[in-house]
């Protein structure tokens, strides 16, 4: 039975959120304060591991606040202690009142010393009626950057020991110097074909993207997440809802670019060419992208150029592979063949369990299909790796621009593999705002921050890691989700939500540790309600934000004048939250949203601020002299557009390749699922009919816009 919320002592329940670091109330769209609800609380407590839920009483309450309160104490060390180079912090050691204890550090190559003992007193905390004590050392300021140890030992025998990570103040970066500025792209790489796309665009149709934007003067070309999706029918569409972060959507591999389908016999050959020409009714034109269809194709070809084997050194060569991915990739290939063995993502009974004997069995008697899917990783990452380095050798500055996805699906690999990272029965997702009044379910489960930190930041550093392999950069996709998420209980609408607060100064170090050992660049999407100390938290750590034109607005309401535009950031006209800038000077984003049930205010009212924005926008580029004629083109508006962020500070500008031939059709319309195409559409002209890669070196539109980008910032 639910509790009555109106029975609970609701300010020792907000006490005991305040421990756990979970939002009591929230500023909405409007600028009102929303106090969040009693059930919310609880549910989300509970995920947590705050031993409450929706029957609790104001007992239970209590007791989980003292529990809350003493939790600090219990511990010899944290399990996980994250620190900035040079800066030597002090480190609390609990131990029984009165006993000594000494603090070791060990570093990844296996130095090691002894941490000094300070002077300072501590009141000691009484805990199950036994006095616990603190003492407190000094970490030397000189240790490197890395994975390390601390290793406590106490009076007795006792020994506890936890993860030490020394990470970068901030990141540093050739582009990061003092008048560094670049231009790049970004594209969805699944909408950009050509005449040997198998229905999907791929990662030999990306070298050939990744080579029209070099050539232009482009340093960086940004891409959808390419994470891993489900192996059987139907295929996910959504690159944001992936079941692996670690691991790569197979979908993207080019079969013919294998090196061992040169060396198939001819009927091999032939086999998987037939295949091929199966997709090629449904590879061109603007009918929406068939995932499931080129997937079933594609998957058939690989059995056939997997089954033929590998020469000598190839074989040494994945043979390293499946050893550098260890248990992750092990698991990861093992739910792959179980799910394409049960047809379903839901694995049934002890399937549902890693641990099981039922699941140990499976690894012995699967193994082929195990070694397939751990193939198809190796075969994927080859691929992606070769187009980045199109891009580096052609002169890119950054390359390839990777992205992450905020999180996994609840039924996918991850959470299968590692439940304890996740906090079931809750969803990520947002609060309502302008654009998603009824705010936004992205149906994903959270990571839990206090397993994070009891596992030394491993699934995020796994991920960043992986993101990176084959990238200059990586953009974060709601970089907010590194300090705090709204967690929505399953079952309850996006409104009843909440913000969980995260470790930034952990989750923020563990990236920048990442990518400085890549050399790579970090790129946050902090756009929406920003508390304006994190944007000023990011910058001052070497983490660019992000700019959108349409949302970089004065208190009146009119567009930034390009000075005033933040100098660490990426500068854009268009994301892929947005229609593209055509359809968004069309006003595609109001008539869908009122075609799809989406507004909770009258249309005419909001097309009448669309049309204010509008004037706005245009008013501000002819006050820039970026448009002169009476009644400008879309092009000229594009491009003038154009024009304008590339006129700001920011370090780095990226054009939409859909704006760049003219597309009109929204990639993605947030808040909806089935009610439109989401990540379905070709890229296409502004007539609708589809641009191939080997049309895009030629089209005007996009010389055009890239000869402007390359003037302005080349």
């Amino acid at each position: 039975m639910t509790t009555d919320p109106a029975a609970i002592d609701i300010d020792a329940l907000r006490r005991l959120a305040d421990l756990h670091g979970v939002a009591t109330g929230y500023w909405d769209f409007h600028g009102r304060r929303v106090d969040v609800e009693a059930q919310s609380l609880l549910a989300v407590l509970g995920a947590l591991g705050a031993p409450v839920d929706g029957t609790s009483d104001d007992e239970d309450i209590r007791s989980a606040l003292r529990a809350a309160e003493d939790a600090p104490w219990t511990r010899v060390l944290a399990p996980t202690v994250v620190v900035r180079r040079g800066n030597g912090p002090e480190i609390p050691v609990n131990v029984p009142h009165g006993s000594w204890v000494t603090l070791t550090w060990v570093c990844e190559d296996g130095a090691s010393g002894e941490c000094a003992q300070v002077d300072r007193w501590v009141e000691p905390h009484e805990v199950d009626g036994q006095l616990i004590g603190r003492a407190t050392f000094l970490l030397p300021d000189d240790l490197p950057l890395g994975y390390h140890r601390l290793v406590a030992t106490v009076e007795g025998g006792l020994v506890d020991s936890s993860t030490l990570i020394v990470v970068p103040d901030a990141l540093e970066h050739p582009l990061l110097s003092q008048d560094q500025r670049a231009w790049g792209v970004s594209a969805q790489m699944y909408s950009t074909r050509s005449a040997s796309s198998w229905g999907v665009g791929d990662a030999a149709d990306l070298s050939d993207l990744v080579a029209v934007c070099a050539d232009r003067g482009a340093d960086f070309l940004l891409i959808n997440p390419v994470h891993a999706s489900q192996p059987i029918l139907p295929v996910e569409d959504s690159p944001y809802l992936p079941v692996s972060r670690r691991w790569i959507n197979p979908l993207y591999i080019r079969p013919e670019a294998i090196p061992e389908y040169a060396l198939l016999p001819d009927a091999s050959r032939r086999a998987v060419e037939e295949l091929r020409l199966e997709t090629s009714q449904w590879n061109t034109g603007s009918d929406l992208i068939d995932r499931d269809r080129s997937w079933e194709a594609k998957r058939k070809a690989l059995d056939v150029i997997f089954s033929a084997g590998r020469a000598g050194h190839r074989d040494s060569l994945f043979r390293r592979f499946i050893a550098d991915g260890g248990p992750d990739l092990a698991n990861f290939a093992l739910w792959c063949a179980m799910v394409e063995d049960s047809g379903s993502m839901h694995l049934p009974g002890d399937l549902a369990k890693v641990s099981s004997t039922t699941v140990d069995r499976m690894r012995f008697d699967m193994a082929d299909r195990v070694e397939f899917w751990q193939w198809c990783q190796w075969v994927v990452a080859e691929q992606l790796a070769d187009a980045h380095r199109v891009g580096l050798d052609l002169g890119m500055r950054v390359g390839l621009m990777a992205d992450l996805a905020v999180g996994v699906h609840p039924s996918g690999s991850e959470p299968w593999a590692s439940p304890e990272f996740f906090a079931s029965g809750m969803s990520v997702g947002a609060p309502p705002d302008m654009y998603s009044q009824q705010g936004q379910n992205w149906s994903q489960h959270p990571w839990s921050p206090r397993a994070l930190a009891d596992a030394g930041y491993a699934p995020l550093r796994d991920m960043v890691r992986a993101a990176l392999a084959n990238a200059g950069a990586v953009r974060i996709d709601h970089i907010l989700g590194l300090f705090r998420l709204w967690w929505i209980p399953e079952g309850g609408p996006a409104d009843r939500g909440t913000y969980v607060y995260y470790d930034h100064e952990a989750m923020v170090g563990v990236v920048l540790l990442e990518a400085t050992r890549a050399g790579a660049l970090v790129i946050g999407e902090d756009l929406g309600v920003v508390e304006p100390w994190v944007r000023d938290y990011l910058r001052d750590r070497g983490v660019l934000g992000t700019a959108v034109v349409w949302f970089e607005k004065d208190s009146a309401g009119w567009p930034l004048h390009p000075g005033d535009y933040r100098r660490e950031c990426l500068a854009a006209v268009n994301i892929h939250d947005l229609p593209p800038t055509g359809g968004y000077l069309a006003g595609v984003q109001t008539t869908l949203r009122d075609e799809l049930g989406l507004l909770v205010e009258d249309v005419e009212d909001v097309r009448d601020r669309d049309r204010l924005e509008l004037e706005k926008v245009v008013a501000r580029l002819r006050e820039y002299d970026l448009i002169r004629a009476a009644e400008p083109s879309e092009k000229d508006l594009v491009e003038a557009l154009y024009a304008y962020v590339a006129a700001t500070p920011a370090r780095l500008v990226v054009a939409s390749l859909v704006d760049a031939v003219g597309d009109h059709r929204p990639q993605n319309m947030p808040g909806t699922h089935l009610e439109y195409p989401n990540w379905r559409i070709p890229l296409c002209d502004a007539a609708g009919v589809e641009v191939p890669v080997e049309d895009l070196a030629s089209n005007e539109r996009l010389t055009s816009l890239f000869a402007l980008l390359q003037s302005a910032l080349g």
